[in-house]
């Protein structure tokens, strides 16, 4: 019997090897204007072909009719308080039971818009400990292969007495699985000693920082643009929204010094958070359940925590500003239906809606502080529609940027390679004759009738 020999595998027209478990997206439009098709292998972008090149072994999806764009990423989340928006039962629960729910369905919902990845501050300390953060943490677990969410541990005091249990507590977030390190320097008596000792501890375990300010004090915002200018592997602010209150050639100084130390600001162009401390809704809580109110024992500032950050809600940071001193703009959602933002939608792409329609910016540019500045802030690989780039990508029903921002419906997710959530928008008229006169686009066969009389 002769030696049994290997035999050649078929090979596709383009000289690919098969890949049962491939993915070809079929005539996508790319920002450029051309229409492609693009093979999805192994988590990345094997090829991208014009359209009908690329053989489709494995799964073929359609996107006719869809504009093609590095997916969005989520630079700025809460999700320990995402969900918690004020009912007549005082807010939410957080056993750790709840905060798992709720983060993981946070999550989820900003997948459905887009954001494959996902930063979440998560606040340690108090009656909660480091419960919130183990709860985020086991969320993370389960959205593994849909979303990854990275979570900032966010003490609330390390200065002073009262500070020791924070900074034990920071330490031990990291040990859990804490990817980045963050806070208030704001409502620390000692801003300065609480940056200090942040920075300290990140640079022992090679973590990046991510701080809660509202950058309205020049001082103060220049002396932690002098601390943060060594560490790597990097410093992010935000939501900086105290930049715009100031005399601009304040804030251009400060601005200045922010580019020079590499600093990254995260603006919240859908409103401020203020899920970083919720004391004062907590003790509300609390007073409606009969429970003992702790007013009194806060130190200096901590009644501002439950509100937001100082003058959050007033505006956004001055993005263009920020850009011509050179510094790098992401843009987060903040809040997501919390007691701050009781409506927050945690969309990618109304926050670049909004720096396009009030802040300014090109809408490319406004799309890119959602995806290529988020992604570049939180640490991750840049996404291009190339081969050899990750496979983490959008598509939205559109043919160019300015479209998608203003009617983002009908959107397709793709995380590591594969769909990871649809949303399907159907708009249809009636039968009447303006709308078969503009040939008015529609997606699905009438069942609206005639008009009436």
């Amino acid at each position: 019997m002769p030696d049994s020999q290997p035999q050649p595998q078929p090979q596709p027209s383009d000289g690919a090897p098969a890949d049962s478990t491939a993915l070809v997206l079929c005539g996508a439009r790319l920002t450029d204007g051309r229409t492609v098709d693009v093979r999805l292998s192994s988590g990345r972008i094997e090829a991208v072909g014009t359209a009908g090149s690329l053989a489709a072994h494995g799964t073929r999806l359609d996107l006719a009719g869809y504009l093609l764009l590095p997916a969005p990423a989520e630079p700025h989340a809460h999700s320990d308080t995402a969900l918690t928006a004020l009912t007549p039962d005082g807010p939410g629960s957080y056993s750790p039971e709840d905060v798992q729910r709720r983060a993981t369905e946070a999550a989820l919902l900003q997948l459905g818009h887009g954001a494959t990845a996902l930063r979440s501050h998560v606040r340690i300390g108090d009656a909660q400990e480091l419960g919130r953060m183990a709860a985020v943490l086991q969320a993370r677990r389960s959205l593994r292969g849909l979303t990854d969410l990275t979570a900032v541990a966010v003490p609330r005091l390390l200065t002073g007495l009262a500070g020791a249990d924070g900074l034990a507590m920071l330490r031990d977030a990291v040990k859990m699985g804490a990817g980045v390190l963050g806070g208030c320097p704001d409502l620390d008596p000692d801003p300065a000693g609480y940056a200090e000792a942040v920075l300290g501890i990140a640079a022992e375990h090679g973590c990046p920082v991510d701080l809660h300010t509202d950058g309205d004090d020049p001082v103060r915002l220049a002396r932690l643009a002098a601390m943060a200018g060594g560490l790597r592997p990097g410093v992010t602010l935000g939501p900086c929204a105290g930049l715009a209150r100031l005399p601009a050639g304040t804030a251009a100084r400060a601005a200045g010094q922010l580019a020079a130390a590499g600093v990254t600001v995260v603006c919240l162009p859908q409103g401020g958070c203020g899920g970083v401390e919720r004391t004062d809704v907590e003790r509300v809580g609390a007073d409606r359940r009969g429970g003992a109110g702790r007013r009194g024992t806060e130190p200096p500032g901590a009644e501002s925590w439950g509100s937001g950050l100082p003058g959050a809600e007033r505006g956004v940071a001055p993005v263009q500003l920020l850009r011509a001193a050179g510094v790098r703009i992401a843009a987060g959602s903040g809040a997501l239906r919390d007691v701050s933002n009781p409506v927050g939608r945690g969309d990618p792409l109304e926050a670049a809606y909004l720096l396009a329609s009030q802040g300014g910016m090109r809408a490319a540019d406004a799309y890119d502080a959602v995806s290529g500045a988020a992604r570049e802030a939180m640490g991750l690989p840049e996404v291009r529609v190339e081969a050899g780039f990750p496979a983490e990508l959008l598509a939205v029903r559109g043919e160019r940027i300015e479209g998608v921002l203003s009617l983002a419906y009908s959107r397709i997710v793709i995380h590591r390679g594969r769909v990871v959530a649809r949303t399907s928008a159907v708009r249809e008229y009636c039968d009447s004759a303006a709308a078969v006169a503009l040939e008015l686009p529609r997606q699905g066969r009438s069942v609206l009738g005639n008009p009436g009389p």
